[in-house]
């Protein structure tokens, strides 16, 4: 009995219960933060909303055309899908922690620590760059397939400067790390978002942009349907 005793007693190793929560929480810059979700959700609107600028199509009258297509959702909403697969389920599976952070403080998600989710790839970088990649290749199509090789400003602008614009701010924000903040991301992080949303993009806006001609058909409608 004695010796059972002893043996129930016996101080045993105990199990981890979680992470602590982390102490000192984390600190970023907020202001970049905001920055970098503004010029994100920027440039992607301006690709969406952006009109198929083309010029001197067979079946319309010869001069430059700007026309909406309700299509343009399609590969606007398959990108924000892929976006969405970035955030969640690859960033938990590839567990990149974000700066000032480790996956044992990541994993155990205490609110308000700055270190809530994993950071790589970046999901602004993926999704802002996706953006202008998909612009980039809408526009050389226009360009090139549908107008003849002339080229149009107001298509460059709306297309591939302004977003390739916004894209730089968007990686510069969650790169940033003013005073004693951490960034949100790593550079590594930002630029597998970069590269992988970009090249996401092109392929998605290549592929739209040859599927979809830029006139509406027949007649003088400046929406598609």
């Amino acid at each position: 009995m004695a010796s059972s005793a002893a043996v129930l007693l016996v101080p045993r190793e105990a199990a981890a219960q979680g992470v602590p929560p982390v102490t000192p929480f984390v600190q970023r810059d907020g202001t970049w933060g905001t920055v970098s979700s503004v010029t994100m959700l920027a440039g992607v609107g301006i690709v969406t909303l952006m009109p198929r600028v083309y010029y001197n199509d067979p079946e319309a009258t010869v001069g430059w055309k700007g026309r909406w297509h309700f299509s343009m959702l399609a590969p606007a909403l398959t990108m924000t899908a892929f976006s969405m697969m970035v955030n969640e389920p690859i960033k938990n599976a590839i567990k990149g922690p974000r700066p000032g952070c480790t996956i044992d403080y990541t994993s155990y998600n205490y609110p308000g620590s700055g270190c809530e989710s994993f950071g790589g790839p970046s999901t602004h970088s993926f999704a802002s760059w996706g953006s202008t990649g998909a612009g980039t290749t809408i526009f050389l199509v226009d360009t090139f397939r549908y107008s003849q090789g002339k080229f149009h400003p107001g298509g460059f602008i709306g297309n591939v400067a302004v977003p390739l614009v916004l894209s730089v701010f968007t990686s510069v924000g969650r790169g940033v790390h003013p005073g004693d903040s951490f960034a949100y991301e790593t550079p590594g992080q930002i630029v597998a978002g970069t590269l992988t949303g970009f090249a996401s993009g092109a392929l998605m806006g290549l592929a739209y942009s040859f599927l979809q001609r830029p006139n509406c058909g027949y007649g003088n409608n400046i929406i598609c349907w």
